[in-house]
């Protein structure tokens, strides 16, 4: 009983905060800008605005475009709440492995790609044609980094990675490192962030996210933001889980280790939060060409760590 209701906090939690942390991000980079910029509060407004809109939609829009928003949002949480945040030994730690994380967001990028399609506009159309080309090159980048992880721990469960790095004294590898750049170029294409894309623009030029979903309105339009907003804090976890998982309670008996488990991994979201605004307020926005060679960058230096750490075991 103890263990689903803690599972049901961390589904709670993660969809709770997930806004909080796209308005800290927003409040910190206006900040760096010298604007005072919207309160950390304002995505939740948003949120409660879009879904008290009537929803205006094509007459030409399919069933797969009504319901793409409902499906993508259930993807991106659920493949959320796998992620160990506060606490070993959730309900659905079974569940929790990085090939199935992985398919996850595939089906919901791919969703969503479809559903930019089904209209027939032609920014839908760049934009999920542009979303496939980043997408073709982060998978195989985040699939090297659960590989290099594997070849660690021999498991890609996330609770057991994270269980094995919190009880056995690790040094510092290249590979790991490797991985984890590897990891954060990932999650800043896959999350649309400066230099990939500017999710405060709607220039039709370089936009990849928000053109495909510029027909969106209303509850609809809502979902789509949502799921970024978790998709955000959802990398951040991951990041924390596979890399920095101290503070993460062990026994789920224990109320005290649980409340530093919550303390902690808030904390982990908001030192994650405000080094993307840093990032994203000292880089510029990369052209649409030179998408390949970021992400090409992020697969060799996961490929480098895959290689470096089979040839450290065999040699």
């Amino acid at each position: 009983m103890r263990i689903a209701l803690l599972q049901i906090l961390q589904i709670l939690l993660t969809v709770a905060v997930a806004p909080l942390l796209t308005g800290l991000v927003r409040t910190v980079k206006s900040r760096l800008n010298g604007r005072q910029g919207p309160s950390p509060l304002q995505p939740y407004r948003d949120i409660a605005r879009l879904l008290k809109k009537e929803v205006a939609m094509a007459a030409n829009a399919s069933w797969l475009y009504r319901a793409s928003p409902y499906l993508i949002f259930t993807a991106i949480w659920l493949a959320a709440v796998i992620i160990p945040t506060f606490t070993m030994g959730m309900l659905l730690a079974p569940t929790a492995d990085l090939i199935a994380l992985v398919a996850m967001l595939g089906s919901a990028r791919f969703l969503l790609a479809l559903a930019g399609m089904d209209i027939g506009t032609s920014f839908g159309g760049i934009g999920s044609s542009r979303e496939m080309m980043i997408a073709a090159l982060a998978e195989p980048a985040m699939l090297m980094v659960t590989f290099t992880m594997a070849l660690i721990v021999h498991t890609t469960s996330l609770p057991d990675i994270a269980m094995y790095f919190l009880s056995n004294p690790v040094s510092i590898r290249i590979s790991i490192v490797l991985g984890l750049i590897s990891l954060l170029l990932v999650a800043i294409a896959e999350n649309a962030r400066i230099p990939v894309d500017n999710p405060a623009t709607h220039l039709e030029l370089t936009m990849v996210h928000e053109a495909m979903v510029l027909e969106y309105s209303g509850r609809h339009l809502a979902m789509i933001e949502g799921a970024a907003m978790v998709k955000l804090a959802l990398y951040i976890s991951l990041i924390a889980c596979l890399f920095v998982p101290w503070g993460i309670a062990l026994d789920n008996g224990d109320n005290e280790a649980i409340v530093w488990g919550i303390l902690s991994y808030l904390a982990k979201l908001a030192c994650g939060g405000i080094l993307l605004a840093v990032f994203e307020t000292s880089i510029a926005k990369m052209r649409v060409f030179r998408l390949a060679e970021f992400l090409g960058g992020a697969m060799l230096l996961s490929l480098l760590g895959v290689i470096l750490l089979y040839l450290a075991q065999v040699l």
